[in-house]
């Protein structure tokens, strides 16, 4: 939905509420949904399982941030996904925060995290992984744009 329809919706939705509201019969003649409404409704009814503001289901990305404290992209879970990277095992993801609370306290703005045989590119800044490595991908690979090193 672009965001005039949605403007328009609300206008509308503002419009009829008022014009009901000074009518004597209001609570009687009143609709059962806006056109706001029903609009917010089929909006959330195709989001659901989406993993947004919209549902308590939480995505990938929310679940690893809140067992670990640390940003994941869309892209690094991707790669833990394609790559079947077990982040879960362990307290690997604890030790992941570990190293860029680590990094941050050194100054680092982007560091090369390793974590056992994993291997994460993450933005200390905005405490984000960007990308996430395992043992067997990593050999002949050249990690760039990274100020700093943590080897947990």
């Amino acid at each position: 939905m672009l965001i005039n329809e949605y403007l328009q919706l609300r206008g509308t939705a503002a419009a009829e509420q008022t014009r009901q509201e000074s009518s004597p019969k209001a609570a009687e003649t009143q609709p059962a949904d806006s056109p706001f409404a029903a609009e917010l409704k089929s909006l959330m009814a195709a989001q659901s399982g989406a993993g947004n503001a919209f549902t308590a289901t939480p995505t990938t990305a929310e679940q690893l941030e809140i067992m670990s404290g640390v940003n994941f992209s869309r892209h690094a879970v991707e790669r833990i996904n394609e790559r079947n990277i077990d982040v879960l095992s362990g307290e690997k993801l604890q030790r992941l925060s570990k190293g860029v609370e680590l990094a941050e306290s050194k100054g680092s703005d982007d560091a090369l995290v390793i974590v056992d045989r994993t291997a994460f590119v993450v933005s200390v800044r905005s405490n984000k992984v960007i990308t996430a490595v395992d043992a067997d991908d990593m050999q002949g690979n050249v990690f760039t744009n990274i100020d700093s090193t943590v080897i947990m």
